[in-house]
């Protein structure tokens, strides 16, 4: 959390799941593939999401966030 690397990647303000505009820190660090779910704390796995798209995504995994996303639409 205190590398460079994601504090770059942070500060960019942009949530990776929804596209909105946040203050960096403001984002939460999330594992694309969950820990739980087999996922490591490894670069290719991290992105900076709210902590909205956070706490919906949960335990999900990428393609499971998506069907997810899809039934909210009208």
């Amino acid at each position: 959390r205190n590398s460079q690397w994601w504090k770059r990647k942070r500060a960019t303000g942009i949530c990776h799941y929804c596209g909105l505009k946040f203050l960096p820190a403001e984002l939460t660090m999330d594992h694309l593939i969950p820990l739980v779910r087999g996922g490591r704390s490894e670069k290719f796995n991290l992105v900076p999401c709210c902590k909205n798209c956070n706490s919906q995504k949960q335990q999900m995994l990428p393609w499971e966030w998506d069907v997810y996303l899809d039934r909210l639409k009208p």
